[in-house]
């Protein structure tokens, strides 16, 4: 606090209350220090996706998506997540759990995208999702959220995948496989070729869905890896940067065991659909209209993602996974 020279005239203060006089002289010592105090401001966020494409559900033993944008009052000190059981829940046994990720502190912002397996011991039910975000200044947010824990036979619907990656002639006849995987069938040996996919040749991304009822859409993409563009949900596709290879989509199913984009559910019985794209051809596959391969999606010698994103509408559960290949144009 500064030294204050204070010099009232004599009759300046003639008639006052000594109370007023008192009151006026503290007034003017304290002023100043009122005006260094500092504002602690508390950390926010912004663009949080508790699974999934928001979806807010968790299967034990399997991987959970988290999102969140953080802008912290300060500086981040600590992100943390906790997942709490609720009072008027009802739960087989007592379980909780927690994440804490320490890598963004002292940053000012931060996208949190994070995927984590629910323990194998978790609990079904519905919980309470806490968001905690720790500031260097001494503020601390707390956002709560829901999220419910199922086991994978109580699930609305169970999806798993087989995806495979064909080269083929202009018949659909193979050729050779680039990349395969299955979730479907535990046996089942992953495989990923070192060969490349020729200019010319064509390329056949072949995605399976169990099980698949409702309404349902997927998109099978190639995108050049040096975008660092890997969308998870559909709404994150950046169309300027993905090459679609094959959109496919059903409606109004009771039930079906499996589903693949080389049959199409709208027709009876069944039409067999040969999903595939040329390597160098001047558009995509997209739909209600075909895109063309310009800009920053034209086609180049190199490292791409090659991969599916399935949303279940219906449902509101989504699934993605991604391969790689090797594109030569020369």
């Amino acid at each position: 606090m500064q030294n204050l020279s204070i010099k009232l005239k004599p009759n300046s203060i003639a008639g006052m209350p000594f109370l007023l006089i008192c009151l006026f002289i503290v007034s003017l010592f304290s002023c100043k220090d009122d005006e260094v105090d500092p504002v602690q401001v508390v950390p926010t966020l912004d663009k949080v996706e508790v699974g999934l494409n928001n979806n807010e559900m968790g299967v034990i033993g399997r991987d959970f998506h988290f999102n969140a944008e953080v802008l912290a009052g300060d500086r981040i000190e600590t992100v943390q997540i906790r997942i709490l059981q609720r009072s008027e829940e009802t739960y087989s046994e007592t379980w909780s759990h927690e994440v804490v990720w320490e890598e963004y502190r002292g940053v000012k912002n931060a996208t949190i995208h994070k995927h984590f397996d629910i323990p194998a011991d978790a609990v079904e039910g519905t919980y309470d999702f806490l968001i905690i975000v720790t500031d260097q200044n001494g503020t601390i947010l707390e956002d709560k959220r829901a999220i419910t824990i199922y086991t994978p036979e109580n699930l609305p619907l169970d999806l798993g995948f087989n995806f495979g990656v064909e080269v083929v002639d202009a018949n659909f006849k193979s050729i050779k496989t680039l990349y395969a995987l299955s979730t479907i069938y535990e046996d089942f040996e992953p495989y990923k070729s070192d060969e490349a996919i020729n200019k010319n040749e064509f390329l056949a991304p072949i995605a399976g869905i169990a099980s698949i009822k409702g309404d349902g859409k997927m998109y099978c993409l190639l995108i050049d890896k040096k975008h660092n563009h890997r969308p998870e949900t559909i709404s994150d596709i950046d169309f300027s940067k993905v090459i679609v290879a094959d959109v496919w989509e059903h409606e109004d199913l009771v039930q079906s065991e499996y589903g693949s984009n080389m049959y199409d559910f709208s027709t009876k019985p069944l039409t067999i659909i040969h999903p595939m794209i040329e390597i160098g051809a001047a558009s995509d596959n997209n739909t209600p209209a075909v895109q063309p391969i310009t800009g920053q999606k034209a086609w180049a010698s190199g490292n791409y993602y090659v991969g599916f994103i399935y949303e279940n509408s219906t449902y509101n559960m989504s699934l993605f996974h991604y391969g790689d290949v090797s594109i030569k144009m020369d």
